[in-house]
């Protein structure tokens, strides 16, 4: 049994003019959406299960406790591996397609949490840290694409913010195992050895699911055909075609080999991923790791210095992350992504600057303003998970032409986990040298910086197909002569 055969699984969209489209209109999609985004909870699951685990690991081990430089390489080896999975995604996805590089991802994390939790020793640990951020790597680049090439434009944005919904979940659900398992023996062997079971969960459903329709044009049309079949009418599924097919003959007259090169050679496809790379790195210098990391000691600045109300902070903090995730999951398909990504960063910058004027207050002698350093953080929080949490790797996932997908969507996410890697290894020593409250600053101009790059380089893509994605990549590369009406003027209208 597929999952082809489900009950109302094969019940298709109506692209009517009268039929609003709802992102529980397709059972089918819906389906497709949540298995694939396990492999954003596996994102988020591990990138938040390091920190709870690595108080036992200390414990266990002398060797890590005595070591500053085994502590944070045993945290970072995932980063590095998650670097190494998404660059080399970017080529599986192309090669051999979304599913079989979600299967993969799912063999290799699973292996990798297994090897974690029987470690003997610190070295066999880094070497499971390093295969667990392979799989990562290679899940942050497949999954948003996955649920991307399966979703109708006018709800493509929500459903790959589902995606990011996984991820914060991930993040949330690690710290309800941490507490969990803190009276358990072996406590970071489960902590860390669990992460396999969604893993091996995804795995098996994966198996059910169908490849993306939209790779598999390029290979079989008469599969592709019965996989749209499920997700359109038939008047919307020959309008469908007509653009799969458009966009295969222009694929055709490209070169065969795809290179690397290739996007920066390739004017239009050089100005996508320069929107695209740049939104991944914004997102990570605009600070969300740094604030989520310094949320503890805001807590501590308001008075309260329990370290159960640490851990419970970090439970209510992951959870506004969720919450703000879900907002952005509605908002994305009505307001559409510049104005989500804009709005957002805005309010990010106001609680950057209410955060450094905290610490600027607190180092000053000022007492009882640790409310303002709370307010900040959770202004933060409501501002960048609706938009600057999703909207990234929703655009990553739509802005590139289908032979180039994968790889520009690679390298963007590539972007992404060493912009991460950078701000995670220099935020404290930037702090140590010019001050806390100037760090936070200096994160409010880098936001200052993102904004400006959003109006002038993102276009909103709300609403429009693939194909008319890429045409305003054309216009922008080689003017308006490439359609009667501007999609750049479509795209804002919207």
């Amino acid at each position: 049994m597929t999952i082809e055969s489900f009950p109302g699984s094969s019940g298709y969209i109506d692209a009517g003019v009268d039929k609003k489209i709802t992102y529980f209109s397709n059972t089918y999609v819906l389906g497709l959406t949540v298995v694939a985004g396990i492999g954003g909870l596996l994102f988020g699951y591990d990138t938040g299960v390091i920190s709870g685990a690595l108080l036992y690991i200390r414990d266990e081990f002398e060797a890590v406790d005595q070591s500053s430089f085994l502590q944070e390489t045993i945290v970072s080896m995932a980063l590095v591996g998650a670097m190494i999975g998404a660059a080399g995604g970017g080529w599986i996805n192309d090669a051999y397609g979304r599913k079989r590089a979600t299967l993969l991802a799912d063999v290799v994390f699973a292996l990798g949490s297994f090897v974690m939790a029987l470690a003997p020793d610190p070295y066999v640990l880094i070497f499971g840290r390093l295969l667990v951020g392979l799989g990562v790597g290679v899940a942050s680049v497949t999954a948003p694409m996955y649920i991307a090439e399966a979703a109708p434009s006018e709800i493509r944005g929500g459903l790959v913010s589902t995606n990011v919904l996984m991820i914060t979940g991930g993040q949330f659900l690690s710290y309800l195992v941490n507490l969990a398992f803190t009276e358990v023996p072996g406590t970071w062997r489960w902590m860390l050895g669990v992460a396999a079971v969604p893993a091996i969960v995804q795995f098996l459903l994966m198996l059910l699911l169908p490849e993306s329709p939209r790779w598999l044009y390029m290979k079989s049309k008469s599969e592709a055909i019965v996989v749209l079949s499920k997700i359109y009418d038939p008047f919307r599924l020959e309008e469908e075609l007509d653009q799969l097919s458009s966009a295969l003959e222009e694929e055709k007259q490209r070169k065969n080999a795809i290179s690397y090169l290739d996007v920066f050679r390739i004017k239009e496809i050089r100005l996508a991923f320069f929107a695209g790379a740049g939104l991944q790195a914004f997102q990570q210098f605009t600070g969300i790791n740094t604030v989520m990391y310094y949320s503890p000691t805001i807590v501590q600045m308001a008075g309260f210095r329990s370290n159960q109300l640490a851990l419970l902070l970090s439970l209510m903090v992951a959870l506004m992350n969720a919450a703000g995730t879900v907002v952005g999951i509605h908002l994305i398909d009505h307001s559409g992504r510049r104005k989500l990504a804009l709005s957002s960063l805005f309010g990010v910058i106001l609680s950057l600057i209410l955060l450094s004027v905290s610490f600027f207050l607190t180092s000053s002698g000022f007492t009882n303003v640790g409310w303002i350093a709370v307010l900040g953080l959770t202004l933060y929080i409501a501002f960048f998970a609706p938009g600057m949490g999703p909207v990234p790797w929703t655009v990553n996932s739509e802005i590139y032409p289908e032979s180039y997908r994968g790889t520009c969507s690679g390298m963007s996410a590539t972007v992404n986990w060493i912009s991460n890697l950078i701000v995670a290894q220099c935020f404290l020593s930037v702090a140590d040298a010019v001050g806390t409250d100037w760090t936070f600053l200096i994160l409010a101009g880098i936001a200052v910086a993102a904004f400006v790059f959003v109006y002038v380089y993102v276009p909103e893509t709300k609403g429009l197909t693939f194909d008319e994605v890429e045409r305003i990549w054309k216009e922008r590369a080689w003017g308006r002569n490439y359609g009667s009406e501007s999609l750049l003027e479509k795209g804002v209208e919207s």
